[in-house]
């Protein structure tokens, strides 16, 4: 009971703190362009609380899943003084543009807090080589810094990791700094060729997703199978043991049996491979000054924000399908999995950022399908027809219900 009234504390606390300040960042606006807000209300549902302000009227409702500002002219155009719909194009853009950006910048703040205060950054300079790699036989030392790769400067792990990545095992022109002098190398990196399943477990090897594309989805293997056996290896829910079976060598076909419904597949899985490249050193750790914990928190910052555009772009390519999103369920149920304040922390930046940019993506119903019809109308020079604009977001809203419903329905299906 404890645990449940934890974990539901934990949840109330994010959503209601990322609901609050998306409303105020509209509301702040709203007010800054002199566009009058009826009411400012966090949560749906029955009001257990409200406070008449003197234009204002602000209400805490008993759902905590969402929140809205009620402006005069928003939804009906209104001819009164501070209405939303007489204010200026560039105006009505900034009210409805403010409150993902608020989420956004909210998540960077956070993250790069995090980041800066986990340690410092890992530094180009060698701190030792492995055995059987190529930097070792192409005679690079211990105390080398690697300071450019195919003429891109190289301050940091990260760096070179870009250069290795791009380069896709061809060779890399590379210098380096020893002792006061610049050293250049031609180096091949070492090719490692490891398994890919394409599947994604959960703790209990409930299998929470399958990679577009996978060996695994070939073979017919789908999201909330639950894996039983991995070569005749009883799992019992063990998700360490799963993987190790999975990364045994020698294998080039597997036998999974998974449990769907109340029935047990057995499926043979011959596993792709994937080729990573490395150079095998092992680099320093950056001083652990205030400035390179800085930087450290720059740069984990910007992996960050770009991580959200790229796993858009594969949503919108087909390399991750709509079954792999995840609702409120099951937002909710990894909030309240979280272990210690840093974590929590880390999981309110990133559904930060998730509703942030997604409430930007054009579609009716949401801020960025407001912005569009904003766009329609100044490149126009009239406002579109108020039936028009009304029957598009009442088809934008049964849209994003729909998704809404689909995806809520496959958090189930991955919880229970």
């Amino acid at each position: 009971m404890i645990t449940f009234l934890i974990s539901a504390v934990k949840i109330i606390i994010l959503l209601g703190v990322l609901i609050t300040i998306h409303e105020l960042g509209h509301f702040m606006l709203a007010k800054l362009c002199k566009v009058k807000v009826n009411e400012f209300a966090i949560g749906f549902g029955p009001k257990i609380w409200q406070k008449q302000g003197k234009e204002t009227k602000y209400t805490l409702r008993l759902i905590p899943l969402g929140g809205y500002n009620s402006m005069e002219g928003e939804e009906e155009r209104s001819d009164k003084e501070g209405s939303f719909s007489k204010a200026s194009i560039p105006k009505r853009l900034a009210i409805v543009v403010a409150g993902a950006t608020v989420n956004i910048l909210f998540a960077t703040i956070i993250y790069f807090i995090l980041s800066a205060t986990g340690g410092t950054y890992v530094s180009n300079e060698i701190e030792g080589l492995i055995d059987g790699y190529v930097a070792k036989e192409a005679g690079l030392e211990s105390g080398d810094k690697i300071i450019e790769g195919n003429g891109k400067k190289i301050n940091s792990k990260k760096d070179l990791k870009e250069v290795i990545e791009k380069t896709q095992g061809k060779e890399i022109e590379i210098k380096i700094e020893r002792n006061g002098e610049v050293l250049s190398y031609s180096i091949k990196p070492t090719e490692v060729s490891s398994k890919v399943t394409g599947i994604y477990l959960d703790d209990k090897c409930k299998i929470i997703a399958v990679e577009k594309g996978s060996s695994s989805e070939r073979q017919g293997i789908r999201a909330n199978d639950v894996l039983v056996k991995v070569n005749g290896t009883l799992i019992n829910g063990d998700r360490n043991l799963a993987l190790q079976e999975i990364g045994k060598e020698g294998l080039n076909i597997m036998t999974f049996v998974v449990k769907r419904g109340n029935q047990e597949v057995t499926i043979e899985l011959e596993p792709d491979y994937k080729s990573t490249y490395y150079l095998g050193v092992t680099l320093k750790p950056a001083e652990d000054t205030f400035l390179n914990r800085c930087i450290n928190g720059g740069m984990q910052t910007q992996e960050f924000l770009l991580s959200i555009v790229d796993n858009l772009k594969q949503l919108f390519t087909g390399k991750v399908g709509v079954d792999q999103m995840m609702g409120p369920v099951g937002i909710s149920e990894v909030v309240a999995k979280t272990d210690g304040v840093r974590e929590f922390f880390e999981m309110m930046a990133l559904i930060s950022l998730s509703l942030g940019v997604t409430n930007l993506l054009p579609i009716p119903a949401l801020d960025g399908g407001k912005i569009l019809i904003l766009l329609v109308e100044a490149i126009r020079r009239k406002p579109m027809n108020e039936q028009t604009e009304i029957n598009i977001q009442l088809a934008g809203f049964a849209i994003v219900i729909a998704i809404s419903l689909y995806v809520t329905y496959n958090d189930i299906l991955r919880i229970f």
